[in-house]
């Protein structure tokens, strides 16, 4: 694993979410009139430029657990660390966290099983768990078996949010960045995950009327969707679409998190999760570099991607 991909992706998340912060909850009609072409701070949370919210600093979270190896135990305690105001928050509090995920990590601080703490009904299918699910793909990428990939996803996810749609919706997006880590042109590696993904549902005992509701993913081509008809909403299938519509239209990093941005709604969410692979396609020499320099804790998110690296390459010197 190259080091430079594992900041690429780390830096292409936050710097997306940091960008998305001031205007989440502004309609895309007045992002139409006012787009968001810079980083700027303040706004909608008040936050200084540069700051990044709840969805990073989970996927920092996720990302300085793997660096002691995976254990869904140690990923669970470091939500609830970060609740607790003790790590990976960007100004020593928080200021933003989603209603089904605190409910989990109250769950945890409980001594309930991480697998069992996300919810379980329809309704718990807000974007909590695809936000921050990113830096498993680097936990799995030499993973071959299919099934394990989807174990290991359902029950990262299912600290927060355990019902299929939000499992199959973050699967999916890991699938994504498995065939994107192979170097494959994103319009391919799209092709190559509906099929995949098509696949392993097909050989599964899995509700059919689920499987439908990823239809546009997984059997339409979604770059070719109408913008009047992506969602930007915090529902984790509108997250989904709209991070893969994003990123198959546009040509740069920038060009991708903006449009997320400019959608509208959740916009930080939805930057964050654009951006993540956009990160890893484009490479941080594709991300502004004033974008980067004005990145709250930016010296700390480079020395997590250094820390995972190394743990990465010693794991894999050790199975030699």
């Amino acid at each position: 694993m190259n080091y430079n991909v594992i900041k690429s992706a780390l830096f292409g998340l936050s710097v997306a979410d940091a960008l998305g912060v001031p205007v989440e909850f502004k309609s895309r009609a007045y992002l139409k009139s006012n787009p968001v072409t810079n980083m700027f701070g303040f706004g909608s949370h008040n936050q200084p430029i540069g700051t990044w919210s709840d969805d990073s600093s989970l996927a920092f979270c996720l990302a300085d657990s793997l660096c002691n190896g995976y254990d869904l135990k140690d990923i669970a305690h470091k939500f609830l660390q970060w609740r607790n105001e003790e790590i990976w928050t960007p100004h020593g509090k928080i200021f933003d966290i989603g209603i089904a995920t605190n409910e989990a990590i109250n769950r945890i601080e409980s001594g309930q099983t991480p697998s069992s703490c996300g919810g379980f009904e329809e309704k718990d299918n807000g974007n909590g768990s695809l936000m921050r699910i990113m830096p498993l793909v680097f936990h799995l990428q030499n993973e071959t078996d299919l099934e394990k990939i989807f174990e290991i996803t359902k029950a990262v996810s299912s600290i927060t949010h355990a019902h299929f749609r939000s499992v199959l919706a973050c699967f999916i997006y890991i699938v994504y960045i498995l065939e994107i880590l192979k170097g494959l042109d994103k319009l391919v590696a799209y092709q190559n995950t509906q099929t995949i993904v098509n696949r392993f549902c097909t050989n599964k005992n899995f509700k059919n009327q689920e499987i439908k509701l990823f239809a546009r993913i997984l059997e339409a081509d979604i770059s070719e969707i109408n913008e009047s008809e992506i969602f930007s909403t915090g529902y984790v299938i509108h997250t989904l679409e709209a991070s893969f519509w994003c990123f198959l239209n546009a040509n740069s990093y920038s060009e991708t998190v903006l449009k997320a941005i400019n959608l509208g709604d959740d916009t930080d969410t939805t930057a964050c999760v654009a951006g993540g692979i956009a990160g890893i396609y484009f490479g941080i020499e594709n991300i502004p570099k004033s974008w980067i320099e004005n990145l709250v804790k930016s010296n700390e998110i480079n020395a997590l991607a250094e820390k995972l690296y190394n743990r990465l390459n010693l794991n894999k010197t050790q199975k030699l």
